[in-house]
Formats: C-alpha cells, sequence, structure tokens
C-alpha cells in the first residue's frame, strides 16, 4: 500500500502580544506609575518645602507655649490697644509737619495691671490668626503628600483643594471678625468714650481681600481638576 503523502500543517497565527500588553494590567499599573513619578516630580520641591516648614512652625509654637507657661506671660501684664477710628490734632512738638501738612494723633490705651479677661481679649486675636494660618498650612501639606501618592488628577485632590479653599475662605473671615471683636471689647474696657457696639465692631473689622480671593481661585481650581480628573478616567477606560 503507497504512504500517503504528509498533509501541510496549518500555519497558527500568533496573537499580537503588543495589543495583548496593551489592553492588560500589566500596561495599565505601568502607566499608572509612570504617572505618578511625573506628578511627583511636578510637586517638588514644594512639597517638601511645605512639609519642612509646617515641622519647623509647630516646634517653634511649642517651643514658645511651653516659655509662656513658664514665665507666667497668660496672666495680667501690660496691654494695650489703639483706637484707630478716633484721631485729634494734638500732637508732641517733636513731630513737626511740613508748611501745609497737620499731623493727627492715635489714642492708644494702655494698662500695666491688666486683669485675665483682658489680657485674653489682647490675645485672642492673634491667637485666632495663628490657628488660622496654622490650619491653612497643615492642609497645604495634606493636599501636597495626598496629590504625590495618589496623583494630581485624582478625586482625593479635588477633595483637598476644595477644603483648603474654604479653610481660607472661611477661617480667615471668622478671625478677622474674632480679632475685631476682642478689639472693641477690650477698647470698651480701658476707654470710657468707647462702647462694645455693632458700629464700633465693623469699624474695627478688616476685609481680608487676599484670603478670599485665593480661597475663591482655590474652588474654582478645584472644580476644574474634577473635570479633568474625570477625563483621565475616561480616557484610560477608552485606551
Amino acid at each position: 500500500m503507497a504512504a500517503l503523502p504528509p498533509q501541510p500543517v496549518p500555519h497558527r497565527k500568533l496573537p499580537d502580544t503588543g495589543r495583548v500588553y496593551r489592553f492588560s494590567m500589566v500596561s495599565f499599573f505601568d502607566r499608572w506609575g509612570a504617572g505618578m513619578a511625573e506628578d511627583r516630580k511636578l510637586l517638588e520641591p514644594m512639597a517638601t518645602v511645605v512639609s519642612v516648614a509646617l515641622r519647623l512652625i509647630m516646634g517653634l509654637l511649642v517651643a514658645w507655649f511651653i516659655l509662656a507657661v513658664v514665665k507666667g506671660s497668660w496672666d495680667g501684664g501690660s496691654v494695650c490697644v489703639a483706637d484707630w477710628n478716633s484721631n485729634s490734632s494734638t500732637t508732641a512738638r517733636s513731630f513737626v509737619p511740613e508748611p501745609g501738612a497737620h499731623v493727627d494723633s492715635i489714642p492708644r490705651y494702655c494698662t500695666d495691671d491688666a486683669s485675665a479677661g483682658q489680657a485674653a481679649l489682647a490675645r485672642l486675636g492673634a491667637l485666632t490668626s495663628i490657628v488660622t494660618y496654622i490650619g491653612g498650612l497643615f492642609l497645604l501639606n495634606r493636599l501636597l503628600q495626598g496629590a504625590s501618592r495618589s496623583g494630581v488628577h485624582t478625586a482625593r485632590t479635588t477633595s483637598g483643594l476644595r477644603l483648603l479653599g474654604w479653610w481660607l475662605l472661611g477661617g480667615s473671615i471668622i478671625a478677622q471678625s474674632v480679632s475685631a471683636l476682642a478689639r472693641t471689647a477690650l477698647l470698651g474696657t480701658l476707654s470710657r468714650s468707647a462702647d462694645l457696639s455693632l458700629g464700633r465692631w465693623l469699624e474695627a473689622w478688616n476685609p481680608p481681600y487676599l484670603a478670599v480671593l485665593t480661597g475663591l481661585g482655590l474652588l474654582a481650581f478645584s472644580r476644574i481638576i474634577r473635570v479633568s480628573s474625570k477625563m483621565r478616567e475616561d480616557l484610560e477606560g477608552l485606551v
């Protein structure tokens, strides 16, 4: 019986390895890792500077607080407050204006034996400002560290920007309001002509324009980042 001729082996088409890699989980994590490296480069050296500044300021505040407690600086002492809404033409002779100009005097009320309430009012305005600044620096450090770990165009970064914006917007207004109230109340305890009223408080209140504009800008920027993060997620899903 004659032998059958060998049959040709059908050619099997090999899979496109590039296409397989492109749609694989390995490719996704490679792209994600490359993006994270770029985000870290983008945030440096700002992230490091903010982190070091926060730790340094917190250390100085702790040292100042301990020194104040040891020296007893919280109880009484000398306090002063100026009444910027009152002035007169009575000035010391050492102030000599040019011809055609005049010098106004701003009354400044002081006491060398302040009560505990007066000392608290004198330090309340500075304390609220310090809390606002330290809180803003803490939130900024948290935002930068989170963006370094999870990426810039993420929901976490959007939330951090929004929180920082609201903190600057609301915190600066509250800090200025409390500071104006403390100055007005302290002035009312040192001057018979000054009273604690809404008009006096409004006159002592200084609107924090720069902090408010910065907060509004961060809130607007957080919306932009939120839209860009959604677009990035959609593109990654297509790729």
